[in-house]
């Protein structure tokens, strides 16, 4: 992707806007006041969903960074403070702490940017201070169709301040691929071990969603995989010939969101229909339902499926939204900014136009409470100084501005 000069002088630090939210109300009250879309179903445990918002009142400050890049899908920090962004279209940059946006990164693969494709999530190698390696998520255009891949590279700086992507490969494959531009995913994490973790969407039409059920086939998936893109020892399903070895967990819809807890447990956020995102803690070889069990509804109205919400051999999600926050990106906190969120998941909600922020205690949500920011939350991430970065997008202008939120109680 070429981006003109036009478009990167407007990307440019911003003078400081701070802007204060107060955003809890009552320990009794959940923060969601809409009717649901499915109003006959009932969660199968207390605080499944409409959890109540935390006692605590945080005040939030937010300051934009930079503004007018193009539309973003995911950040991640690199160990000097700057941050590396990858644009939907297919284009890497890296932009300082300050908000100085570096020129285009070369050596980037194509993507198939059509639809919800693009160039997805970003994750650094656990040694990339020493080996500058990074791992890559993409809609990768094929001859018979595409999918969501994912390759390697590292990432070569120079003085000037120009950097390339060298010894590109790529190491994994969602398969088969398939002629849509529909739910590709996907999130990159690492856990503690070094294996790497790939969500991938199940690409949405009917009938291949229902390939989120089937063990031979790619879609709905999350899977486990090596540095190097082979099946992570103790997989589920290594010894099954007809199987794919890399699959970690099945039976998801898009998964958009993902990231470890304080204890290296990995939890993500996947789309619903029309309600029912969820909230999962993903264990090893196990179903989360879709679309054989789901919450929420068609976009047409109608039940999805035989509208049922539980089933016995499948999972239920920790929790979930209806009517929808639309989640993208997620970070655990960490830090002294917001000593309020410790314990607490920060999720991106697109439709929702802020960050979620729920609170796990004893591995269910104990409180739900919300940041708005009147824009589309595309990633979320802890920075360096505790302050909260959120990758806004706006799809009329399709550009992107990063947010830095800090503590104003």
């Amino acid at each position: 992707m070429q981006i003109s000069t036009r478009a990167i002088a407007g990307a440019l630090l911003t003078a400081t806007i701070l802007t204060p939210h107060a955003f809890a109300q009552s320990s009794n009250e959940s923060v969601v006041t809409q009717p649901p879309n499915a109003p006959s179903q009932e969660p199968a445990f207390e605080n499944q969903t409409r959890a109540p918002q935390p006692d605590e009142t945080v005040e939030v400050s937010t300051e934009t960074v930079v503004e007018g890049l193009p539309q973003l899908w995911s950040m991640e920090f690199l160990p000097n403070g700057s941050m590396l962004v990858a644009a939907k279209q297919g284009a890497m940059h890296i932009i300082t702490p300050e908000g100085e946006v570096g020129p285009e990164i070369s050596g980037v693969p194509e993507v198939m940017s059509q639809g919800q494709g693009g160039l997805l999530d970003i994750a650094l190698a656990p040694d990339f201070e020493e080996s500058n390696q990074i791992f890559f998520s993409f809609a990768e255009p094929r001859g018979d169709g595409n999918g969501t891949s994912v390759a390697s590279a590292t990432l070569q700086r120079s003085e000037d301040g120009a950097a390339s992507l060298e010894d590109v490969s790529v190491i994994f494959q969602q398969m088969p691929s398939y002629d849509g531009d529909m739910h590709f995913g996907s999130r990159l994490v690492f856990s503690p071990e070094g294996e790497l973790y790939v969500t991938v969407g199940e690409r949405s039409d009917t009938p291949i969603r229902d390939h989120a059920q089937d063990l031979t086939q790619g879609q709905g998936k999350i899977f486990r995989i090596t540095p190097e893109g082979e099946p992570a020892e103790g997989n589920p399903y290594t010894d099954h010939a007809a199987i794919q070895g890399e699959i970690f967990t099945w039976g998801h819809r898009n998964l958009q969101s993902a990231a470890l807890d304080g204890e290296g447990n990995l939890w993500t956020v996947e789309h619903g229909p029309r309600g029912g995102d969820e909230l999962n803690q993903p264990q090893s070889g196990r179903n989360y339902g879709w679309p054989v069990i789901t919450y929420g509804i068609s976009y047409d109205g109608t039940p999805v499926g035989n509208g049922r919400t539980a089933q016995e051999g499948l999972e239920q999600p920790v929790y979930y939204w209806d009517p929808v926050i639309a989640p993208s990106g997620m970070a655990w906190y960490e830090g002294d900014e917001f000593p309020e969120w410790e314990d607490s998941f920060l999720i991106g909600g697109l439709v929702t136009q802020g960050i979620v922020v729920v609170e796990i205690e004893d591995g269910r949500v104990a409180t739900e409470s919300r940041v708005p920011l009147e824009a589309r939350v595309r990633d979320v991430r802890v920075g360096p100084d505790g302050a909260v970065y959120a990758v806004t997008e706006d799809r009329d202008s399709g550009t992107s501005s990063i947010l830095r939120l800090t503590n104003a109680s």
